[in-house]
């Protein structure tokens, strides 16, 4: 369900952290849709269940996820997001900055890193409408 990379040095609850968010912005996971429980998300990407719980904390505190004792974790409802505007604003603006770093690091221009981000954008959308 989230893509995790053993390899990858980017640390697994940041992995986690952001496939969710990536699920949930290109409409794999909708508002009220149920997460698998921390034991079982951890089971199925062979991972630490704190890091599940850890990472679950984090989106509901966001306002992302809403749990609910006794029933399940769910992708909350944009409307009743905790974060305003200008701090999802905010927010967004410090990703594209690691995003355009991250790309100057790997040898590419603004330009390419922006380019390739369009057709990543058009073939996710393709993705959705196919599935």
């Amino acid at each position: 369900m989230f893509p995790i990379d053993d390899t990858d040095p980017t640390p697994l609850y940041a992995q986690l952290e952001r496939a969710i968010r990536v699920a949930i912005a290109t409409g794999r996971l909708r508002p009220g849709d149920k997460l698998p429980t921390v034991r079982q998300l951890a089971v199925d990407l062979r991972i630490n269940a704190n890091t599940v719980a850890k990472v679950y904390g984090e989106l509901e505190r966001a306002g992302v996820l809403e749990t609910q004792r006794g029933v399940g974790t769910f992708v909350q409802e944009v409307g009743s997001q905790a974060a305003s505007l200008s701090d999802r604003e905010r927010q967004l603006m410090a990703l594209a900055d690691r995003f355009l770093t991250g790309a100057a690091t790997l040898g590419f221009s603004a330009r390419e890193a922006i380019a390739l981000l369009k057709t990543r954008w058009m073939d996710m959308k393709r993705e959705k409408s196919d599935a």
